[in-house]
This record gives structure tokens, C-alpha cells and sequence, in this order.
């Protein structure tokens, strides 16, 4: 983590009514009720299964569960929010009952979905399209006072890859950023994490490019979070597929905890967990194994 930098980086987010220090990183982990999300080991639609993968992913040291009912790969089928709800509550108030300790996030793009599951007890806000696709958005994040997600895309889940195009990929990002969060401040939102989108309405170029430039996000003075989990920038690079690029997965969460990054969402905890407890032993001196100075 950049520690040459001259502002004062926020590191602490509410959450439940917890508060959640990020100077340490953290891990998400992924849980998808769909059935159609990218990679078939993130897939969860009964509820047994998705409660053996919130217990499995709590005892390898998740810090957040991340739920989703609408898959958001590229060209992923689009469905309505009635359909989505249905799909997510129950899975919420499933893992909310069964491990209360659980700090959840719910990943969609609307608002009103949002708000559901907020109440039925999820905890944060994921919103892939920054409120692009939904104007009551951050409104709705400013009333529930929730920590958000922002992440940057272009269009839509059906669009976004047609719409990959950059002149100066990391200059529109970082512009993006800034617009979004002074409205969010306008509305009082408190609890703001960034998220540059990787894969989303970029190609793998983009998605490297902004990688190499994580760093300077930390000029927002926000959390950094980073979703790489298996994706197409990852396997594809490696001639891969997607149930093949755990170990790409790791060594790319590995330089995004070096950019700066506060949370990783990963499909795979307990690697991310590890990855994590290695760079805290070189970073923050969190270790017995360094000689007192």
C-alpha cells in the first residue's frame, strides 16, 4: 500500500452498525443466485448450497459476502426486478438467519432492489453501473445511510463490450470517480468505495492499464476495492479458462493489495485470505518473523 502519499486516505466504513477498518485489507467473498453467472463454481440456487458456501467462505476468513441475483457478464440475460428479488431476498434473509454474523453486500444496480435487501439484512450496497442505470440510486444509498460500492461501467450488461473504448482509459476513470463521488457528498453519503470496474465495458488492455495505475486512485482518499476474480483479462492472458485461473487470480490480487487495494472480491477466500496475510507480513510488519529494528 502507497505509503509516500500526502493525503489522508479514508480506511473505516459502518456497516451493520460495525465499524470496519480497511487499513488492513479485506475479502469478499462471491455467492451468485443465478443461473448463468460466468464461472459455474460462484453459482448458488437452492439454499443448501448457498448456505454450505456462506459457511465455507466464513471459516476461510471472508470478511463479506458479496450476493447477487443478476448475472452481470457480458451479454448475461437481462431480467426484471420483480425476478430479482425473488431470487435474491431469499438468499439474504437465508444467510442472515443462519450467520447473523455475517456482513453482507448485495450486488445490483437497482434501487429498488437495493432497498429490499437492505431491509431483509444485507449491509452494503454493490452497484456495478454507479447509478447509470437507475436515477433513484443514490438517493436511496443517501436515505439507507449504507457504505456503497461505486464502480465505473459503460452501458449495460447486454452493451458494455461493445462500448470499450478509451483514449485515456485511467483519465476517464479517475474523472468518472470524481463527479460521482462529489454528488454522492451532495447527498450525504458518508461510506464511499471505489471500484474501477475491471472488465466491465473495458478491454483486457484497459483493465491492465488501470491496474498499472491503481495507485493513483488513492488521490480520492477513498477505499479501493478490486474484482478480478477469475476473469477473461486473467485466463484469457494465460490461455486458460475461467475454472483454471485461480493461480492468475492470486498473483493479480496480489499486486492489486501493492496498488493500494482495501477489499478483494474473490470467488476463491481462502487463497485471497492467504494473499492477504503475506502482504500484511511485508507491508505492516503484521508478523513474528521480523527482527526488531
Amino acid at each position: 500500500m502507497a505509503k509516500d502519499t500526502f493525503f489522508q486516505k479514508k480506511t473505516t466504513i459502518n456497516a451493520g452498525g460495525k465499524l470496519i477498518d480497511l487499513a488492513s485489507p479485506k475479502v469478499m467473498g462471491i455467492i451468485n443466485i443465478t443461473p448463468d453467472s460466468f464461472f459455474a463454481g460462484s453459482r448458488k440456487t437452492d439454499e443448501d448450497s448457498l448456505l454450505i458456501q456462506a459457511e465455507k467462505m466464513l471459516n476461510d476468513g471472508a470478511d463479506f459476502l458479496d450476493v447477487g441475483a443478476y448475472s452481470s457478464r457480458p451479454g448475461a440475460t437481462d431480467i426484471s426486478v420483480q425476478e430479482e428479488i425473488d431470487r435474491l431476498l431469499p438468499g439474504v434473509e437465508a444467510i442472515t438467519k443462519n450467520y447473523p454474523e455475517a456482513i453482507i453486500s448485495v450486488d445490483t444496480f437497482r434501487a429498488d432492489v437495493a432497498e429490499a435487501a437492505i431491509k431483509a439484512g444485507a449491509h452494503i450496497i454493490n452497484d456495478i453501473a454507479g447509478g447509470e442505470l437507475d436515477n433513484k440510486m443514490f438517493a436511496t444509498v443517501a436515505r439507507l445511510q449504507v457504505p456503497y460500492i461505486l464502480m465505473h461501467m459503460k452501458g449495460n450488461p447486454q452493451t458494455m463490450q461493445q462500448l470499450a473504448e478509451y483514449d485515456d482509459a485511467f483519465g476517464e476513470v479517475y474523472d468518472y470517480f470524481t463527479k460521482k463521488i462529489y454528488a454522492l457528498r451532495q447527498l450525504g453519503v458518508h461510506d464511499i468505495i471505489i471500484d474501477p470496474g475491471f472488465g466491465f465495458a473495458k478491454k483486457a488492455e484497459h483493465s491492465y492499464a488501470l491496474m498499472n495505475r491503481m495507485q493513483e486512485f488513492e488521490r480520492l482518499k477513498l477505499p479501493l476495492f478490486a474484482g478480478i476474480s477469475r476473469k477473461k483479462m486473467i485466463y484469457d492472458l494465460l490461455g486458460v479458462t475461467a475454472e483454471e485461473a485461480l493461480n492468475g487470480t492470486t498473483a493479480l490480487n496480489t499486486i492489486a493489495l501493492m496498488k493500494g487495494a482495501n477489499i478483494l472480491r474473490v470467488h476463491d477466500v481462502k487463497e485471497a485470505v492467504e494473499a492477504v496475510a503475506i502482504f500484511n507480513t511485508v507491508t505492516l510488519g503484521d508478523n513474528k518473523y521480523l527482527l526488531p529494528k
